[in-house]
This record gives structure tokens, C-alpha cells and sequence, in this order.
């Protein structure tokens, strides 16, 4: 890969950059992605994703790609159910509206890749460096020591991006709660009583500042997270040892003592190990100086806590939007990417401002009540 050039070269296979990739190469513009991922089939890609009108759903009729969206919906998994510690039902929506249905996020990913023409990824390519090339490029240096150039750089690499450092010194900062995240197989059969609890859709379980946060996968199984408020190193100071499942195990049972059992069934029942993972933000309202050649998208550029649902839908809308840029101001990048940019920052600021409040509403001294009232403000905007 040494001494490649790439007018136009994507770091990260996520939603965003793939959106990006397909959205340019249904214009007739072709980009190079680059993923640190030794293959598609790595690693899991998440559990499900609710697909806003304004943002996911409209970067996927950019895409061209929103039929091959509506047929992989999983039916009734807007559902929600909002519960106390004790399992009283505090909320329930049966979610039969479509404004916002949810989508495998594998299953997403796939038929974006699907979309692509073959080579368009480079798998197994580690980005360890990028530096000014001169006239608004940019050289890119790989783990395998590789290199190649690119007249456009765009970092859609996430929370922990190679790319940003070029624009901001902004990194995440650990926003004071972490997740343990747990599955539980075949649930219906194995697992009935969290089965039940959670129900067919999304489960929020809270109080005491912390929670059971859960969902139904269309395979039958319940991808759940705890949340906790523990200090930033809580995972590898040897607090909890993760690598001992069923010590982690108790450990986290502790944590929820008091809890009707058949919330703590979802931890005590749990298949496979326990995997902590700290929830970081970068700051609300995050900008930067226009930097020729050169911009980020997704979690690179606004990484914020999931208590928005915007994570995934702004990703996609940024890589829809900036290669619509790119297409509509040929041979003038950084006209493009100005454009981009103005209306990416105000954008990002609502919603990581929004996701920033919506994390104290779910976890402060008032919930599961703070969060119903929430609910129940979002459903008189909705109907005005």
C-alpha cells in the first residue's frame, strides 16, 4: 500500500463512513475505506438501532438503500417499557408507530457493504498516523508500515479517532457511568423470566442512580447493559475482575441488591462473559478551526452518551450530507467541507447537548419518574 494515492480515502467501516462511501460511488465518485478490522465478520456489531425520519431513514434514501432498510425493520422492537426497581411498570408503549423503527445494526452495516463495489474496504489497515502533506493532503502511515496519500482525509474512526488530533486536541472525557453489557440466549425458552420483563421491545429499569437498560433482539435473544456510576478506571483497577465471569457476576449482583429478582435474573442468568465498557463524551458544542483536506464525521466528531438514540443516526446523516458536499463543489474541497462543517456543528451540539441532559434524567435521584415525564414531553412535541 505504500506510495497510494486516494483523492478521497475514509478511515473506519462504520455506518458513518460506509454512507459516505456509498452515497459518493452512487454519484460516481469512488473512496477508499480503511478499517482496522482484520474482516467484516471481526466482531460483533452491536444490538439494535432505532432509524429516525430526519436522519438515519434520510441518509438512507440518499443511499438509495431505504427499501433494502424497510425489509430488515424488526417488527414491534419500538416497543418500551419504563420500570422501577421493584418491576413496576411505570410506562408502557405498545410502539406501533413506524416513525422510528429499529434495525439489526450488523444487518444495517451488511446491507451498506453489500452496496459497495468490491475492494472499496481495506480490511486489516491500522491507522497509526496522518500528517499534512502539503497543498490540503494528507499521508496516512499503517500498522503494517504501509502508507498512502489522499487529497481528502476524512476520520469516521471513532470515539478514540487517529484522525481528530489534526483539527482539536479535544478527547473524550469519561462521563462518570459505565456499562456492563450481557446477552441472554434464546430467552424465551432459557431465559422466561427476563423475557418477560423486558418484553418485546426496549426495557429501561431504574433507580438509585443506576439501571437495567434492555432490548430484544429479532434472533429472540435480550441484549442488556447495567449502568452504574463508578469511577472512570472502575473496570481495569482490579475492582472488578471481567476476566472471571461469575466473580464480575456477583460483584454486579451486589450492586443491585434489593432489585425484584426478575430485573436481577438478567445479570444472574446472563450467557457468556460480562464486558465492561465506560461511557465517554467529547464536549458539547465541540468545533474547529477549517483545516484544508481534512474533517471528521460520527464519534470522530461528536461522541456523546446513547441517551439521545442520535449515535448511529448522526453518523449516517454526517456521511450523507458531507458527500453531498463533496459531489455538489467538484475540484473545491474545501468549499465542500466548509459547508459541511456549518451545518455539522450546530447539528452534533443539540444532540450531545440533549444526550448530556437525557443521561441525568435516566440516572439522578427522580428516576424512573423523571424519565416518564420525559416520555410523556416528547409525545405532546410529537403530536403538536
Amino acid at each position: 500500500m505504500t506510495n497510494t494515492h486516494h483523492p478521497v480515502a475514509v478511515i473506519g467501516a462504520g455506518l458513518g463512513g460506509l454512507t459516505l462511501a456509498r452515497v459518493l460511488h452512487r454519484n460516481g465518485v469512488e473512496a477508499a475505506v480503511y478499517d482496522l478490522e482484520a474482516s467484516p465478520d471481526a466482531r460483533p456489531q452491536g444490538g439494535m438501532l432505532d432509524m429516525h425520519e430526519d436522519g438515519g431513514q434520510a441518509a438512507l434514501r440518499a443511499a438509495g438503500l431505504h427499501d433494502g432498510f424497510r425489509a430488515l425493520i424488526h417488527a414491534g422492537g419500538e416497543a418500551m417499557r419504563i420500570l422501577d426497581r421493584h418491576a413496576t411498570v411505570r410506562m408502557e408503549d405498545d410502539g406501533e408507530t413506524e416513525s422510528r423503527p429499529e434495525v439489526s445494526r450488523g444487518a444495517l452495516r451488511d446491507l451498506l457493504l453489500g452496496s459497495l463495489p468490491e475492494g472499496t474496504v481495506r480490511w486489516g489497515a491500522k491507522v497509526i498516523a496522518a500528517r499534512p502533506a502539503g497543498d490540503g493532503g494528507h499521508e496516512v502511515t499503517l500498522a503494517d508500515g504501509g502508507t498512502f496519500t489522499t487529497d481528502v482525509l476524512i476520520g469516521a474512526d471513532g470515539a478514540w479517532s487517529r484522525v481528530r488530533p489534526l483539527v482539536t486536541d479535544a478527547t473524550p472525557v469519561y462521563s462518570g457511568l459505565s456499562f456492563v453489557e450481557m446477552h441472554l440466549l434464546d430467552a424465551d425458552t432459557r431465559h422466561p423470566r427476563g423475557a418477560e420483563v423486558v418484553g418485546g421491545g426496549v426495557l429501561f429499569a431504574l433507580g438509585e442512580e443506576k439501571g437495567l437498560l434492555g432490548h430484544r433482539d429479532p434472533d429472540g435473544s435480550l441484549h442488556v447493559y447495567a449502568a452504574l456510576r463508578t469511577p472512570a478506571d472502575w473496570a481495569v483497577s482490579g475492582a472488578v475482575d471481567f476476566s472471571d465471569t461469575e466473580t464480575a457476576r456477583r460483584s454486579l449482583l451486589e450492586h443491585f441488591d434489593g432489585w425484584d429478582e426478575s430485573l436481577r435474573s438478567l445479570i444472574a442468568e446472563a450467557d457468556g462473559a460480562l464486558v465492561a465498557r465506560p461511557i465517554h463524551a467529547l464536549p458539547p458544542g465541540l468545533r474547529w478551526e477549517r483545516v484544508p483536506g481534512v474533517t471528521l464525521l460520527g464519534d470522530a466528531a461528536h461522541l456523546m452518551s446513547p441517551f439521545a438514540g442520535e449515535g448511529a443516526n448522526l453518523a449516517m446523516l454526517d456521511g450523507a450530507e458531507l458527500a453531498a458536499a463533496l459531489v455538489a463543489h467538484p475540484g473545491d474541497t474545501e468549499k465542500a467541507l466548509t459547508v459541511y462543517e456549518e451545518a455539522l456543528f450546530p447539528r452534533s451540539e443539540a444532540s450531545a447537548t440533549e444526550s448530556a441532559a437525557n443521561l441525568a434524567v435516566c440516572f439522578g435521584p427522580d428516576a424512573p419518574q423523571s424519565l416518564v415525564d420525559l416520555m410523556n414531553q416528547y409525545r405532546g412535541d410529537d403530536a403538536n
